[in-house]
């Protein structure tokens, strides 16, 4: 039987897969246009469903065929049907990529065909869950489905979270955190959507490791290496490992982005990465489990060293959003997981000696920054972060004090605002009743 869904010929799949795609394409174009405009996490997640779509400019709700993904824009010839203001080509080509992307990751992890199993996933590694045919929703069939939507949820947070780091240079929670939440429901639920498991051994390499222990030490590999690839415990508790994959994948990925950021910070004196990319990563890590997030942060810098090169030549840019390369490698990683998974699994398989060479790699990292930075100043270039007092001209004083926080209680315009708000609503009587006089406080 193949795994298509309800055994349906693969062109059915697919184009179904497709309208279903840009549907919620439809949708995440308006999660990357609303959600930016609030800063609070819950108020940015009401925004997305409140109020209903509207024409910006005119404020006319849009008529419901126009919402139609794709041809309402091409109906439209994309202007509004009220005002007749243009309306961006971005929105239909986010539609057409979001069903491009449901289309190409089912046939990648999806096999089609009689006779295929689990095993010929390109999301299946050698250790990858096969499913149980005893149990309807554990079945193979269901099993893949069930990893496929789990990665499509995935897959829609990293295309919103990505377009706004575009525009804005931010990656709001309202764009990772709910996404989280499904990696760490879906992997404790399910229990075998995770691509390798926790923790494994290279068995070839352990019994290398053993024979050296051995004869230095006899019994000593006995408690270092397991006796076999797994540990018996992953068979037992399936929704347990789950849970633990998603969990050391959290902390592993993020983990690993923040100590580069501190790290970097140290060394180079400036900001290395973002906070909203350590949350990225944490939630990839929570899906993906923490190889995966591992080996998604050393592949992403491949996919902008040529976008920083060109950035870097003709515009003199230091900074890049680093989101969307963090994004495109994690697709990767999905699609070509079989083949990337062969060739670093001996060193994650490598056991203690993994965790000593992640410290010795860490120590590296800071050693080279930190050259770096010498070497900058050696050569008179700025680190990009910290500029001298003499470099603070009047544009930078009058820029310093047009941005200034003005005491609530004071009442004066600034930007067609009114910051005496305290005032303005009696509330100051209240306030220094309340913590007395401000220059007592």
């Amino acid at each position: 039987m193949p795994l298509t869904a309800f055994g349906l010929p693969m062109w059915v799949c697919l184009g179904y897969l497709f309208v279903l795609g840009t549907v919620v394409g439809s949708f995440l174009n308006v999660c990357i246009y609303r959600i930016p405009t609030k800063d609070r996490f819950w108020e940015s997640l009401y925004a997305v469903i409140y109020p209903k779509s509207r024409c910006p400019r005119c404020l006319n709700a849009i008529p419901p065929w126009a919402n139609i993904p794709i041809l309402g824009w091409l109906m439209l010839r994309g202007r509004c049907f009220h005002c007749k203001g243009r309306i961006s080509p971005r929105y239909p080509l986010i539609e057409f990529l979001n069903g491009a992307l449901w289309v190409l990751v089912y046939w990648m992890e999806v096999p089609a065909g009689f006779g295929v199993s689990m095993l010929d996933s390109a999301a299946n590694g050698p250790f990858g869950p096969t499913g149980d045919p005893a149990s309807w929703w554990l079945s193979p069939v269901a099993l893949i489905h069930w990893r496929y939507f789990y990665h499509m949820v995935l897959i829609e947070a990293l295309l919103v979270a990505s377009f706004i780091d575009l525009d804005l240079w931010i990656i709001p929670d309202g764009s990772t955190l709910p996404a989280m939440a499904v990696g760490f429901l879906g992997a404790g639920a399910i229990g075998h959507v995770y691509l390798t498991p926790v923790w494994h051994q290279n068995m070839r390499f352990a019994r290398e490791l053993e024979f050296w222990l051995d004869r230095s030490s006899p019994g000593l590999s006995d408690w270092i290496f397991l006796k076999g690839a797994l540990p018996d415990w992953i068979a037992q508790w399936p929704h347990l490992h789950g849970l633990v994959a998603s969990l050391a994948g959290f902390l592993v990925a993020g983990g690993v982005v923040w100590l580069v950021r501190i790290v970097g910070h140290w060394a180079l004196g400036r900001e290395a990465m973002g906070f909203g990319d350590v949350v990225l990563m944490a939630m990839v890590g929570s899906f993906l489990g923490w190889q995966a997030g591992v080996i998604i942060f050393f592949m992403a810098p491949m996919f902008a060293l040529l976008v920083v090169a060109a950035t870097f030549i003709f515009h003199r840019q230091r900074e890049l959003p680093f989101g969307p390369y963090l994004s495109l490698a994690t697709l990767a990683v999905i699609l070509f997981w079989k083949q990337i998974w062969t060739s670093v699994e001996p060193i994650f398989g490598s056991g203690p000696l993994l965790i000593l060479s992640a410290f010795i790699m860490t120590v590296a990292f800071a050693v080279v920054m930190r050259l770096i930075r010498r070497l900058f100043e050696f050569l008179g270039i700025s680190s990009g972060d910290d500029d001298s007092p003499d470099d603070w001209n009047s544009g930078d004083h009058l820029f310093y004090y047009s941005s200034e926080a003005v005491d609530p209680h004071q009442g004066r315009w600034r930007n067609h605002e009114w910051p005496g708000s305290d005032s303005a609503h009696g509330w100051s009587q209240y306030d220094t009743w309340k913590n007395g006089p401000p220059g007592l406080r």
